[in-house]
């Protein structure tokens, strides 16, 4: 894939993949199928859902999750928070054009620009919140949040990606 057919692809996901309502019971639900998806692949991840006013609406620690993953998520969902699109969209346009998280005001200290973090968006509100995974390879954190939101959303076919 060309890079500007990852990011159609990334764009089209996010336009498919939208929420009419989202409400702290939806995270519960959408937040064991992540996990179920996870175990599934025979991965351990940690997984969050954040809603965009700080409330951590659904949180799972995989074994080999460490400090450093809930700093990852921190920045992943900041990332998510302010751009209002997954962190693998924004990676793959900032390749596209060389740029880094810095040349666009972003510290990446505060914030990450991997795979791994997809903005739950409702439509005719916006973005209300991210969901974030992480402890695995960038696509495949990604790659889990998609596939499970399709599930969770009835949407028959996804397109996905599978590496850069």
């Amino acid at each position: 894939m060309t890079m500007d057919e990852v990011i159609n692809v990334l764009s089209l996901q996010e336009e498919i993949l939208q929420f009419n309502h989202f409400t702290n019971e939806d995270a519960w639900q959408l937040g064991i199928m992540l996990v179920a998806e996870s175990k599934k692949r025979g991965l351990d991840c940690s997984i969050t859902i954040r809603k965009n006013n700080g409330s951590t609406v659904f949180k799972y620690a995989g074994n080999t999750t460490t400090l450093n993953s809930d700093r990852f998520t921190d920045r992943t969902f900041n990332t998510v928070k302010i751009m209002e699109k997954s962190s693998m969209l924004l990676y793959s346009e900032l390749k596209q054009n060389e740029e880094t998280l810095e040349d666009i005001g972003l510290d990446e200290k505060e914030f990450s620009c991997m795979g791994g973090g997809f903005p739950i968006r409702v439509e005719e509100v916006g973005v209300i919140g991210a969901i974030v995974v992480t402890d695995q390879n960038p696509f495949i954190n990604h790659d889990i949040i998609v596939k499970t939101i399709g599930k969770y959303l009835h949407v028959d076919e996804v397109p996905r990606i599978r590496a850069l």
